[in-house]
């Protein structure tokens, strides 16, 4: 799936049903059975819509999610008036959703290994793709797009490190903290590269 082809409502509806079994089940133990019940859609509906059954399916899942916490931190950037301001709020608010999210703190306090995994290890590459999908062209207007491409990698890479290891010194989710870190040790590393600012 990409930020293009929008789910059908059947299979958002899988999807939020998928999400909503692991949170009271774990994701090892959810089955195709309990998705199919929590959704209202038959076993064989779930298998046609996702070839190759369960981890088909929570990839979909994995994937949907990151595509929402991008629209809606997309909405929540909107109107930066410079790169720095346009980082500022990036990290602010993609700190905030995170800290926000009911469904991430319970899978980490569930699951763990697993939801640690789908936030560095395994699903880290899934995580900048999509921000790159997202994000670049925002701050395209300032950098190459190579820069850009960069610049998100760098700052997933940073609000996910300090979201899951809290810093005494900075406080992304704070916006005169963020903006003091950016301005001290990210803006001047992509200064060279500015078109505009």
């Amino acid at each position: 799936m990409s930020p293009q082809a929008l789910p059908s409502a059947t299979e958002r509806r899988v999807l939020e049903a998928a999400k909503a079994c692991c949170a009271r089940w774990g994701i090892d133990k959810v089955t195709i059975d309990d998705i199919a019940a929590e959704s209202g859609v038959s076993r064989a509906t779930l298998y046609r819509m996702f070839p190759g059954g369960k981890d088909v399916l929570f990839e979909a899942m994995r994937l949907r999610e990151l595509e929402d916490f991008f629209e809606r931190l997309a909405a929540q950037i909107a109107g930066a008036v410079s790169l720095e301001d346009l980082l500022v709020r990036t990290v602010v608010a993609a700190t905030h959703e995170m800290r926000a999210d009911d469904h991430l703190a319970v899978m980490l306090a569930s699951e763990p290994g697993d939801t640690l995994g789908q936030l560095t290890v395994d699903g880290l590459p899934r995580i900048i793709r999509v921000a790159t999908v997202f994000l670049a062209p925002l701050v395209d207007s300032y950098l190459p797009r190579r820069e850009a491409a960069r610049l998100v990698e760098l700052l997933a890479r940073l609000v996910i490190s300090y979201f899951l290891a809290p810093s005494d010194h900075v406080d992304l989710g704070d916006p005169e903290s963020a903006a003091t870190f950016i301005r001290t040790f990210i803006t001047p590393a992509f200064e060279a590269s500015l078109i505009r600012s």
